[in-house]
Formats: C-alpha cells, structure tokens, sequence
C-alpha cells in the first residue's frame, strides 16, 4: 500500500481476540484528574471537547445535566462515561445556577492530578472526575459508535470486577493516602477499559461495521493488527495472511463489513492519527510523515491534503497554539 519497510509481523503475533488486542495499549494520554470536595450549593459547567471524560461521585449530593438526558441524581458510588466529551454540568442540586470553579482551591498533587477544594457550610459532595485524551488511536472509531453517556451501574451487572473497583475507589477518594493519586488514577484505566468492554458485548450483533468487523474472527485480526502498527508495510497480500485468509476472500469480506477496501481504510486510519500526532504530540510534519510509514514529508503532505482538504502543516500551527490552554478537569 505504501512503499516503505519495516520490521515484518507474523500471523502468530497478532492475538486471537482482536478486541483484546485493541484494548491493550488502552492507556489515557493528556490526562487531568481532580478529587474534589465541594460543599453546596455548587455547580460546575463542561463544555463539549475532544476529551473522554468521566465522573466517579465518592459522596453525593451530585447531579449531572446533558442535553440528550437531562438532569440525572447520581449515587453514591455512581460513575459515568462521556466518550464524546459532551457539553454537560455538575451540580449539588438542579436549580443551583452558574460555575463556581473559579471561586474553588485547586492544589496541584503531582503532574497531572490536583485537589479541588470549595468551602462551605453545605453537605459535602467527593467527586474523582477525569478529562483525558485517548492515547490509544486504536480505539477512536469505536468511541465513535458508543453513546454520549454510559453510566458505570448500568453495565455492572455484566462484569463482576466493574463494582468492586467502584468500592475501591471510592474508599482511595474518601481516605486519600499517599500514592491515592496514582492509585487512582490506574484505576480510573482499568474501569474505563472494562466499561468500554461491556458497552461492546452488550452493543447487540450487527453484521456490518466497525465492531461486526473486530468481532470477526478473521478480518478483526487484520483490523487489529492496521491499529496497533499503522506505519507498517502492509499489504493485501500480508493483511491477508494475517487474516488467515486468501487475499481475494479477505477483500470481498473486508469490504462486505466495513463497506470500503482495506487499502482506503489504512489510509483514513493514518491521517486520522496524523492529525493527533500533529495536534498533541509536538512532532513536525517530516517525523509524522516517517512514522506513519511514508518514505517523505512530500508524499505524506499529498496523501494528507486528499483526505483531510488541508496541508499537515496548517493543522500542526493551528493545534499546537491550542496546546495548554485547557484546564482538563
């Protein structure tokens, strides 16, 4: 597909379940924590970004609002997922108004963790909420298909570690100790991997699309296999042996599900990583270019402007002045 070589992958490295193979690298990039204590009334706004985030209330009272659900009461114990990063708002109760983040105490804990603190004479409500990027691009067309809000009882019932690690991290944000920010946040990992995990097996039996095309016992190998080595050399031929296919069955099978040739869907998989690569990690046009397995910037920055309609370059200028610029919590 590409002219470029690489170190070669054997069918043998490539596990038999695709979606474990997916989930593997799952690892939070750009990640914001905050335990907060906050005493009501209070109330806090999240506008809609290109983040994952999630809200896990230790000790309630805790409200959440979106435009698709409404006002929602959380438990104690409650967690939810916003894939999307949808616009949404906290609060200790439905008719407290405004944001009170900017009259909070935020102490840094470590480099990516911090306390938020809002005094009172309230009840006080324990949140641990995170805001994150998804360091595993492997994952994005599938955060793609899942709903805006996925809260964590829902789908408990379907994985039986789900609620202990919601006791447990309940227990690390009502008595922080020292390392509960790390503690927490590898636990915060773990439960949205797992979350992800039930969303799936419970996501009904489509046979088409993105995740009929990981359950399949062949074509989520090859699927896998493009996500987790992008730059790599691949070929029909080799996409193919993978599979455990032959190269015309692996074609009309990859194209029957995903509704386009493996050849194309390479191509939009690495200019969509393109485009993290450029926007967050800091690395120039020619280092992206190499990566992704391209032999030059010129030939990179081509097939970049077909697919997105903007030279690599504009993109990179125009995210890397965004950089730090949001709080992320």
């Amino acid at each position: 597909m590409l002219d470029h070589s690489s170190r070669p992958l054997s069918q043998s490295t490539i596990p038999v379940d695709a979606l474990s193979e997916v989930l593997q690298d799952f690892r939070l990039s750009g990640v914001n924590y905050g335990r907060c204590e906050l005493r009501h009334p209070w109330s806090i706004a999240f506008p809609q970004q290109q983040l994952l985030r999630f809200h896990f209330v230790s000790q309630g009272p805790c409200w959440i609002h979106t435009e698709v659900e409404g006002w929602q009461e959380l438990n104690d114990g409650d967690l939810v997922l916003l894939p999307q990063g949808i616009a949404h708002r906290l609060a200790s109760a439905p008719d407290v108004e405004g944001d009170c983040l900017k009259s909070c105490q935020i102490t840094s804990l470590g480099s990516n963790v911090c306390e938020v603190l809002r005094e009172g004479t309230g009840s006080t409500s324990t949140l641990f909420c995170g805001s994150m990027a998804l360091g595993a691009h492997a994952l994005n067309p599938l955060i793609a298909l899942m709903p805006p809000i996925i809260k964590g009882c829902d789908v408990a019932g379907n994985d039986p570690i789900v609620g202990p690690l919601l006791t447990a991290m309940s227990a690390e944000a009502t008595q922080p100790q020292m390392g509960s920010a790390t503690v927490l946040s590898r636990m915060a990992d773990l439960l949205a991997a797992r979350l992800i995990r039930c969303w799936v097996n419970c996501s009904g039996t489509s046979t088409t699309g993105w995740l009929a095309a990981i359950r399949d016992a062949h074509i989520g190998r090859a699927l896998a296999a493009m996500h987790r080595n992008p730059g790599h050399n691949w070929t029909l031929e080799s996409l193919a042996g993978v599979a455990g296919q032959s190269r015309s069955i692996f074609a009309e099978r990859f194209s029957a599900i995903l509704g386009e040739g493996a050849a194309h869907y390479l191509i939009r998989l690495r200019m969509q990583l393109a485009r993290e690569l450029l926007g967050q990690s800091g690395m120039s046009v020619a280092e992206v270019a190499s990566r992704l397995g391209y032999e030059s910037e010129a030939s990179f920055a081509r097939a970049f402007k077909r697919v997105t309609s903007v030279p690599p370059g504009v993109v990179r200028r125009t995210n890397s002045g965004r950089m730090g610029m949001d709080f992320g919590f």
